[in-house]
C-alpha cells in the first residue's frame, strides 16, 4: 500500500474551487438533499414547502447568469440585458420563496423552460459546437468523462423538466429517484470540471462583455435586491395583506452566505481563507438553508438565532474596522477626502448600523415593530445598491485617474 499524503488532507489547507464549480456543487447539493427529503415527505412524515425549493432554484439560475453568463440555454457574454434578466429571475425566486403562490404557476412554468428547454438545448449544443463534443472526443481522458457526466446532467434535466411541469407523470418516490441521480450528475460533473479548470485555467474565465462585476459585486447587487425586496414585502404582511414563510427567508439567506463562503471565503463576520475547512462551513450553511427553503418551520428557531447573532457580530466588526483608522490617524486638513470617498464611508457606517438593528430585532421579539423592520430592510437594501454604485465610480476613477 502507498503512503497517504497528510498533506493532502490538511483542513486549513488552501481550497481552489472556481465558481461555476461552487454554484454546481450547490445545484447538487439541493437536488441530493430535495431527493431525499421528498421520501419522508411523500409518507407525510415531513411537511412540504414547494414555493421554497421553486425559489431557491430560481435563485441558483439567476447566480450562474450574472455572475459567469452561463445561462440555462447555454454561453452568453455578460451585458446589461443579460444582467436584468438575471436579476429579474432572482427577484422572481426571492419573491416566490418568500410569498405562498404569489405567482401562481409562472415559477413552474421558469423553471421547465430552464430544466426541460434549456437540458435539450445545451445536449444540442454539445453534440453540433465545433469546440465541445468533437474537441473533447480528440483530447480524451477526463475529456471522456465531461462528455458523460454534461450528457447526464442535460437528459436528467430533461426529465426533471417535464416532471416539474406535469407531476402526474411519476410517483413522488420515483421522483426523488430521479431527483437523487440528477444531483449526483451535478456534483460528479463539478468534480470533473474543477479537474478540467485545474488543467485548463483559462477555460474558467466568464466570456467578456459589456459589463465586469466582480463577483463580491455580484453578490452586493444580490444582497441589496434580497434586501430590498424583503423589507417591501414585510410591510403588506405586517398589515395582514400577504402570508409569508419565514423559514424561506432564513434559507435563501443561509443560501446567499453559503455561495460567499465557498466562492471567496467571505462570511458574514468578515473575510477568511479559503480554505477546506471554509469550504465544509459553507456547506453546512449552504444544506441548512435548502432544508430550511423546503421544509417549513423546522428550523426557524435556530437558524434565527444564528442569522441574528451573524448581524450583530458581523455588523459590530465592520463598525470596529472602519472607525480604527480615525482613531489611530489623524486628519490632515492640508488633504481634503474626495467626496465619493466620504460618500462611501456614509453608505457603510448606515449599513453596519441597520445591519446590527436588524440583528438586534431578531434576538427580541416585538422590541421593533414588524412596519418599522420592514423599513429598516429596505433601507438597507437601498444603501447596499448604493454602495455599489459608489464602488464602480470609484472604479472609474481609478481607471481614468
Amino acid at each position: 500500500m502507498g503512503e497517504i499524503n497528510m498533506g493532502e488532507w490538511n483542513i486549513l489547507k488552501n481550497a481552489d474551487l472556481p465558481l461555476e464549480v461552487v454554484i454546481l456543487i450547490i445545484g447538487g447539493i439541493t437536488m441530493l438533499i430535495t431527493g431525499f427529503l421528498l421520501f419522508p415527505i411523500s409518507s407525510g412524515a415531513l411537511p412540504y414547502y414547494e414555493n421554497g425549493l421553486y425559489g431557491l432554484l430560481l435563485i441558483i439560475f439567476a447566480l450562474q447568469t450574472i455572475t459567469l453568463g452561463k445561462t440555462p440555454f447555454g454561453d452568453i457574454p455578460r451585458s446589461k440585458t443579460l444582467l436584468a434578466v438575471g436579476t429579474a429571475i432572482a427577484s422572481m425566486g426571492i419573491v416566490t420563496g418568500f410569498v405562498p403562490d404569489v405567482f401562481k404557476s409562472i415559477p413552474r412554468l421558469l423553471l421547465f423552460l430552464c430544466f426541460g428547454l434549456g437540458g435539450f438545448l445545451l445536449l444540442i449544443q454539445m453534440i453540433f459546437s465545433k469546440d465541445k463534443l468533437r474537441v473533447w472526443i480528440k483530447y480524451g481522458g477526463i475529456f471522456w468523462h465531461l462528455i458523460f457526466a454534461c450528457s447526464l446532467v442535460y437528459v436528467m434535466s430533461m426529465a426533471l423538466g417535464l416532471f416539474i411541469w406535469n407531476q402526474s407523470l411519476l410517483s413522488v418516490p420515483l421522483a426523488a429517484v430521479a431527483v437523487l441521480i440528477s444531483g449526483s450528475a451535478i456534483l460528479y460533473l463539478a468534480v470533473v470540471l474543477r479537474n478540467v479548470y485545474a488543467k485548463y485555467p483559462e477555460a474558467a474565465e466568464p466570456r467578456n462583455g459589456s459589463v465586469q462585476l466582480s463577483f463580491d459585486q455580484t453578490m452586493l447587487l444580490m444582497m441589496g435586491i434580497f434586501m430590498l425586496l424583503l423589507g417591501l414585502l414585510l410591510i403588506p404582511v405586517n398589515l395582514g395583506l400577504l402570508p409569508f414563510s419565514g423559514s424561506a427567508q432564513l434559507g435563501l439567506l443561509m443560501i446567499m452566505f453559503a455561495v460567499q463562503m465557498l466562492a471567496s471565503g467571505n462570511t458574514p463576520i468578515g473575510s477568511f481563507p479559503r480554505s477546506w475547512l471554509m469550504i465544509l462551513l459553507g456547506l453546512l450553511f449552504a444544506a441548512l438553508g435548502i432544508v430550511s427553503c423546503i421544509i417549513p418551520e423546522i428550523l426557524v428557531p435556530s437558524l434565527t438565532v444564528l442569522v441574528a447573532a451573524l448581524n450583530i457580530l458581523g455588523g459590530s466588526i465592520s463598525l470596529v474596522k472602519i472607525f480604527i483608522p480615525l482613531l489611530i490617524k489623524s486628519p490632515d486638513p492640508q488633504n481634503s477626502v474626495p467626496t465619493i470617498v466620504v460618500k462611501l464611508f456614509a453608505v457603510q457606517l448606515t449599513t453596519y448600523l441597520l445591519t446590527v438593528l436588524f440583528g438586534i430585532s431578531m434576538f427580541v421579539s416585538n422590541l421593533i415593530p414588524g412596519l418599522v423592520i420592514g423599513v429598516i430592510l429596505a433601507a438597507n437594501g437601498c444603501f447596499l445598491l448604493y454602495m455599489l454604485y459608489i464602488l464602480k465610480a470609484l472604479e472609474k476613477l481609478q481607471l481614468n485617474g
